[in-house]
């Protein structure tokens, strides 16, 4: 399986949404809290070409951009076979 990072906010309803499905879907991640901006949040806009709303959410090395971004994916049935490349 692909390692999956996710930059989140803890107040952010989409990051926990977005939590939720890659839960649903047994999949380990390595989330990144960015709330207090800084670094962390700068590192993450350069990483999403300059996005920087959250969450941002990578899968390997793709980008998969936001909330509605992962979930049109599972819809498309694309999301599983990106997860398992």
């Amino acid at each position: 399986m692909q390692p999956v990072t996710i930059y989140t906010k803890s107040w952010c309803p989409y990051c926990h949404s977005a939590l939720d499905l890659l839960k649903q879907k047994g999949v380990n991640y390595e989330q990144i809290d960015v709330s207090a901006g800084g670094e962390a949040q700068a590192a993450m806009a350069v990483k999403a070409n300059g996005r920087s709303s959250v969450p941002q959410i990578f899968i390997g090395e793709t980008h998969v951009g936001g909330c509605d971004d992962l979930y049109a994916l599972d819809r498309a049935g694309k999301l599983d076979p990106l997860l398992n490349a």
